[in-house]
C-alpha cells in the first residue's frame, strides 16, 4: 500500500476500546438475571447486529428485537427472548468500557498530520456515552454514527458523509478497523484504502481482503503503511 494520505477514519467498537466484560459473560448473566435457561449465545447477537440497525429506534430497541427473533428460533416466546435484552441492556452498560492499548498515542500521534474521523455502527447515545468513557469525545473532526445517521456499515454512505465532512477524497483516506465484514468491506465500497486490525477474527485468507493487515495500533503508529 502506497497512497499520499490526508485524512483516517476509525472504527469504534474492539478498534479503539473494548468492553471490561465479553459479551458472552455479560449474556449469560443476562439469563440469570432474566430467570431464562440459555438460548443462544452471544456470537448469534453479533452476527445479526447489523441487520437490525435501520429499523431499530435505538440499540435498547434493537436488541428487543434481535433477542426476541433469537428467542423464538431456539424455541421459546418472543417476550422471553425481550426479557433477557432487557437484562443484557441493564449489564452491558456503555460507560464499562477502556481504550485498548494504543489507542490514546495512535490518535495524538495522528492528529498532527491528518484530519480524523470516527465512523461507527451504533446509536449516538449509546456510542457517545463510550466515547466520553474513554476521554475522546473531542478528539474527531466529525463522527458517523451508521446505521442511525446513515446506513450501517458496510454500506459506503457513513465513510462518504465522514468524507465530505474532511473535505477529502477517497482515494486519499484511509479506514481503520477489526471488522472484515464492515469496516473492510466498507471502505473498499467507499474507495478508502482499508487497514485491518484483527482482534480475535481469524482468517488465513481475510476476504474481502484489507490493503493492509497489522498486529496492533502501536504498529500502526510505528509503521503506517502508507508512509
Amino acid at each position: 500500500m502506497t497512497a499520499a494520505i490526508d485524512a483516517i477514519c476509525f472504527d469504534l467498537d474492539d478498534t479503539l476500546c473494548t468492553h471490561r466484560r465479553s459479551p458472552q459473560s455479560v449474556l449469560e448473566l443476562a439469563f440469570e438475571d432474566a430467570g431464562v435457561s440459555p438460548l443462544f449465545p452471544a456470537s448469534d447477537y453479533y452476527d445479526r447486529f447489523e441487520a437490525y440497525l435501520e429499523e431499530s429506534t435505538d440499540v435498547v430497541d434493537l436488541r428487543e428485537r434481535c433477542f426476541g427473533d433469537l428467542a423464538v428460533e431456539a424455541g421459546a416466546d418472543r417476550a422471553t427472548g425481550e426479557a433477557v435484552a432487557r437484562a443484557y441492556t441493564a449489564e452491558r452498560v456503555p460507560h464499562d468500557v477502556e481504550l485498548l492499548a494504543g489507542a490514546r498515542e495512535t490518535i495524538d500521534r495522528f492528529a498532527e498530520e491528518y484530519r480524523l474521523a470516527l465512523v461507527t455502527n451504533g446509536s449516538p447515545e449509546m456510542q457517545r456515552r463510550k466515547l466520553e468513557t474513554v476521554g475522546l469525545e473531542d478528539d474527531f473532526e466529525t463522527v458517523v454514527y451508521a446505521g442511525y445517521d446513515a446506513p450501517a456499515k458496510p454500506a459506503p454512505e457513513p465513510f462518504e458523509i465522514a468524507l465530505e465532512a474532511l473535505e477529502t477524497p477517497p482515494d486519499r483516506a484511509v479506514h481503520v478497523g477489526n471488522s472484515l465484514s464492515s469496516d473492510v468491506a466498507g471502505a473498499r465500497a467507499a474507495g478508502l484504502w482499508s487497514v485491518w486490525i484483527p482482534d480475535d477474527e481469524e482468517a488465513t485468507t481475510p476476504d474481502p481482503e484489507p490493503d493492509h493487515t497489522l498486529e496492533s495500533l502501536s504498529e500502526l503508529v510505528t509503521e503506517p503503511p502508507w508512509a
